[in-house]
């Protein structure tokens, strides 16, 4: 655990609204789910939860429910790669992540809001809550950084692979 790369752990009040969630095997499953290639689900969700319930408390909003509702946002446990469904994984996977907060804990309208209203610009329905489009926005700046380990961590093995030698028959 890098304390520095997971600021989360030193935020006594953020702890008091996710901390119980994270000792759930449901939330341990996600620890072991790769999400985009270099990190898991369960890191991006953490990422996504605490940057938004950052800027939820800096402009006065309910930085709880922002906190839990990035938590769970995607709370599913299907390699959407490989598995398929009749619509895009843009609108199911917020609506199975959804149910399964629904497992969990109680999920208030707000929190609902901000857990199917995530993927908003792939799906076509606005967020109602300034949250959700916190949410919304925080998980496309985060994938966008996720992403961009995985381009320089594909590209630093593709640098690797070049220079073994080459054996040929």
């Amino acid at each position: 655990m890098n304390l520095e790369k997971e600021p989360w752990f030193h935020d006594a009040e953020y702890m008091s609204y996710v901390g119980h969630f994270l000792e759930m095997p449901e939330l341990k499953k996600l620890d072991t789910i790769v999400h985009h290639y270099t990190s898991t689900r369960l890191q991006h969700c953490l990422r996504v939860s605490y940057m938004s319930y950052r800027i939820a408390k800096k402009h006065g909003l309910n930085a709880k429910a922002t906190a839990r509702a990035g938590l769970f946002h995607d709370l599913f446990f299907y390699d959407w790669r490989d598995t398929k469904f009749n619509k895009s994984h843009a609108y199911v996977h917020p609506r199975i992540a959804y149910r399964n907060a629904c497992k969990l804990t109680t999920i208030t309208p707000l929190e609902k809001d901000i857990i199917i209203k995530h993927m908003w610009g792939a799906t076509i329905a606005p967020p109602r809550y300034k949250e959700s489009f916190i949410v919304s926005f925080v998980d496309d700046y985060v994938a966008m950084q996720e992403g961009k380990t995985t381009a320089k961590y594909k590209w630093n093995r593709r640098k690797y692979f070049k220079s073994l030698p080459s054996f040929s028959m």
